[in-house]
């Protein structure tokens, strides 16, 4: 066997490892950012939706976006993929697999952001099938999977537009249709705050997360001949770092408070930012579009809140906002050396041709996520009477309403003691 195949098999496999780990970065980072009575549910169905949305990808999420007889929509091969080899890829297509099937997953995770502490388990159930069937896989392959996004260009190396911003937009579609929290608004329109029951869960998150992205986008270089991941993993952790730094000092700024949810959601912001351009800007590009990254979701924060969009994990600010903005980026600072997909950005000479495309493919993309999500939507609220568990169960908590036990079960003995008493 090629030595060089095997190290890129090696390498992707470590990278896929690391993207799924990502799930446990999500957990915590869900779990700590909502109540505990919920802390259980959100830990379960993160799993048990990962799992739906590995077989839906080996069924026909792979051959949408990767399969040949296709067009410019979707591919039409490859369903049910069975282990075989495709040459030419430089790696085992096991891997490459695999590798994909995790974008597919983290992208599901970060639509359920918009669904937190109010929607059915059904809902994840039916909604996790078909988002990995009719949404993810099409977006997928307009720019990966040679469809018509990559035939003009598209820059998103690793998936600011495929992964993140779809799974945003999947978001605001569920929050909008299940509505605020009970209690986060009152009739006035002011503002509840309801807080996490746990930063260092946050905190921690964040941390494996940022540790995860490593495997994201350095991951997405497939091979380590040249060395070139090195440079995508600089550049990716130099975005982190200016995102959580700049969040941090505009919140500390404006509010007279070093925000500390604000601070993690800015290094995250940071690293949705990069990963569309950390193959294509040089470092001090990157430093720029994570400080841009870190503001930028202060200001988005606040501004969805206060038009009552309930996001409990701030996914449309941290995976949308932040999506496009990286998307954006390349356009203006991809260099000449690095454009090897598209053309150099528009402070390299390149006019406004990439950041045109750019633009483009956030739009469309963005919308057909979004359209498409609020659709299954749609039909899953008239199929079941509804996407929300009762107020009653919301107040209680989804924990027991949902799943019959508490994630923290010394909580139902206190609760025992109290009545008992």
């Amino acid at each position: 066997m090629d030595a060089t195949f095997l190290m890129n098999s090696i390498w992707v496999m470590i990278g896929t490892v690391l993207v799924i780990f990502m799930l446990g970065g999500f957990i915590l980072l869900e779990a700590g950012s909502t109540r505990m009575k919920n802390a259980g549910h959100i830990a379960g169905k993160t799993i048990f939706t990962f799992g739906l949305s590995s077989i839906v990808f080996w069924a026909v999420g792979y051959g949408f976006i990767f399969g040949e007889n296709g067009n410019f929509l979707v591919g039409m091969s490859h369903f049910f993929y069975s282990g075989y080899e495709i040459d030419g890829i430089g790696l085992s297509t096991s891997v490459f697999f695999l590798f994909q099937l995790a974008f597919a997953g983290i992208s599901l995770t970060i639509a359920f952001g918009g669904f937190a502490e109010r929607a059915k388990l059904s809902v994840y159930l039916i909604f996790s099938l078909l988002f990995s069937a009719l949404v993810y896989p099409v977006v997928a392959h307009w720019i990966w999977g040679g469809g018509w996004l990559s035939e003009h260009g598209k820059q998103d190396f690793a998936g600011s537009t495929v992964v993140h911003l779809t799974g945003a937009m999947a978001a605001l579609a569920g929050t909008l249709l299940l509505k605020p929290r009970v209690g986060k608004y009152n009739k006035d329109g002011s503002v509840n705050g309801i807080t996490g029951h746990n930063q260092v869960y946050t905190s921690l998150g964040v941390l494996i997360l940022w540790i995860g992205w490593f495997g994201f986008n350095a991951g997405s270089t497939l091979g380590v001949s040249d060395g070139f991941f090195g440079f995508v993993a600089l550049n990716t952790n130099l975005a982190a770092a200016a995102g959580a730094v700049a969040a941090l000092i505009i919140s500390w700024s404006i509010s007279g408070k070093a925000e500390i949810t604000t601070m993690l959601n800015g290094a995250l912001a940071g690293l949705v930012a990069i990963t569309a351009s950390c193959a294509f800007v040089d470092t001090w590009a990157a430093f720029v579009i994570g400080l841009v990254a870190g503001i930028g979701v202060f200001y988005s924060m606040k501004f969805f809140e206060k038009r009552r969009i309930d996001d409990p994990i701030y996914a449309l600010s941290v995976h949308g906002v932040a999506g496009v903005w990286g998307t954006l980026s390349t356009g203006l600072f991809a260099t000449p050396e690095l454009a090897t997909v598209g053309s150099p950005g528009l402070f390299y000479g390149g006019g406004f041709s990439q950041l045109g495309v750019q633009l483009m493919g956030v739009t469309v993309s963005g919308a057909y996520a979004f359209i498409m999500s609020y659709l299954i939507l749609i039909v899953i609220k008239k199929s079941m009477k509804g996407l929300r568990v009762t107020e009653e169960e919301e107040i209680v908590g989804l924990d027991i309403s949902e799943h019959g036990s508490y994630g923290y079960p010394e909580i139902l003995l206190v609760d025992q003691e109290k009545k008992s008493g």
